[in-house]
């Protein structure tokens, strides 16, 4: 974090109620040309069809006149081009919006002040997209509640198009209470109303936040921080006579409980609270589950079996260690494994024609960006189906290259180039 930025956090964190004023000057070119320095610049091209190498190509110059443009109040955002991409297990498409390249780096740049500040507000129950956590942080938090508490209920729950129905009024109102800079709102604002290129006609959004941009992750934390996390820490949790925790990562959360009485009162105050916000919860994916160290004896006397629940790509289930003790047993999930074969399929396909260790080279590192994720404790059986499912496709892709002689399975397996790695044990033995 530059210098500028810790005085920003250290204000943030010393004042809880400081309203910052004036922000938009520390929009230097300097600062500009260090963000760009942090970003990803591999990114696709917005409307205007310009990468990030071209714009780098003369990015001192670029920046300068960016700046120039803000300060004069001449800037306008433009709107995000539109992709549409297939949600896992193909149940519909999911929207994105690809901001051009500058346009990324103002995005990223006005993102870090925002968070500079905001994380001396976050709580501790986030954990999406904030700096020093991960997915797996919120794993190891989730699975410490279960087995540490007194857990015996799970509420699973999806907000339906969170990101397409953000409303924006509120936003705004929720950003003037930390944010008092007229610059940074207008530009905000800027972005939330700029719209997306569909078929070479702008269309305008009068809700929503566009996901694919930088600012988004930080906005819809903004956004749930004062719509769901703090009215659950402060409000509903301490009406609960029992324990009662949420886990949220982005906009995919989890939350515990003791007492059933305390889940289902959970269930309607949610429906009443998102709904001022102007967000529905997703029915279909919404449920309350028996869950945690009594799990199994509860259920038993109704004849039935503990529940199970997906959260960030694994499904928990009610299991025993080694030493008969309750663990939460986490494997990936049926939809994360489906996704990845499917993008493997896809990838193959598009590229049938390759030099045989070419492909066995990128599967490789496919496979290896797998296994960084998913290489808990318990995941190694599921991770081994979907190496040799990989293996079967990459077969099948392989005799579709010519039809005089079909490639036998044990000649494969002795050949030098048909390796895929192996499953490691365990890379991530504290989760």
């Amino acid at each position: 974090m530059s210098t500028q930025l810790e005085r920003i956090a250290a204000k943030a964190r010393a004042d809880r109620k400081l309203c910052f004023t004036a922000l938009a000057h520390h929009l230097t070119p300097e600062f500009l040309v260090e963000t760009w320095g942090l970003m990803n610049r591999r990114g696709a091209s917005g409307i205007d069809g310009e990468t990030a190498r071209e714009f780098e190509q003369d990015l001192n110059h670029r920046v300068i006149e960016l700046v120039a443009r803000l300060k004069a109040g001449r800037y306008q955002a433009p709107p995000v081009r539109r992709v549409e991409i297939s949600k896992p297990g193909g149940q519909g498409t999911r929207t994105l919006g690809i901001p051009t390249a500058e346009d990324r780096l103002l995005q990223r740049a006005v993102a870090r002040i925002l968070e500079a500040i905001y994380e001396a507000d976050f709580l501790e129950v986030s954990y999406g997209y904030r700096p020093g956590r991960s997915p797996h942080h919120a794993l190891r938090a989730l699975r410490d509640h279960i087995i540490g508490g007194r857990v015996n209920y799970v509420y699973e729950a999806d907000i339906r198009g969170f990101f397409d129905h953000l409303n924006h009024e509120w936003l705004q109102r929720m950003l003037q209470l930390r944010i008092g800079d007229p610059v940074l709102l207008r530009l905000i604002g800027k972005w939330l109303r700029a719209g997306a290129m569909v078929n070479g006609v702008v269309v305008r959004t009068e809700e929503g936040v566009a996901q694919g941009g930088p600012i988004s992750p930080v906005l819809a934390n903004i956004y749930l921080h004062y719509a769901l996390d703090l009215w659950f820490e402060r409000v509903f949790k301490r009406r609960c006579r029992g324990e009662a925790c949420l886990v949220r990562f982005a906009d995919d959360y989890v939350a515990c409980f003791q007492h059933r009485q305390e889940a289902e009162g959970f269930d309607v105050a949610l429906v009443e609270r998102l709904e001022k916000f102007h967000l529905t919860l997703a029915e279909g994916k919404t449920r309350l589950i028996v869950f945690g160290r009594f799990a199994r004896e509860t259920t038993e006397r109704l004849g039935k079996i503990p529940g199970r629940f997906d959260f960030l790509g694994f499904t928990h289930v009610c299991g025993r260690d080694r030493k008969g003790r309750f663990a939460v047993i986490r494997i990936p999930s049926r939809k994360s494994c489906r996704r990845f074969l499917d993008r493997a399929q896809a990838w193959l396909m598009g590229h049938i024609h390759w030099k045989r260790p070419d492909q066995q080279k990128h599967l490789a590192m496919m496979l290896q960006g797998l296994y960084r994720y998913f290489s808990l404790a318990h995941s190694q059986a599921k991770l081994n189906w979907v190496r040799h499912e990989v293996e079967l496709q990459w077969i099948r892709t392989l005799r579709r290259q010519g039809q005089r002689r079909r490639l036998r399975w044990d000649i494969l397996c002795r050949s030098s180039w048909f390796v895929l790695p192996p499953v490691p044990r365990t890379l991530h033995p504290t989760v």
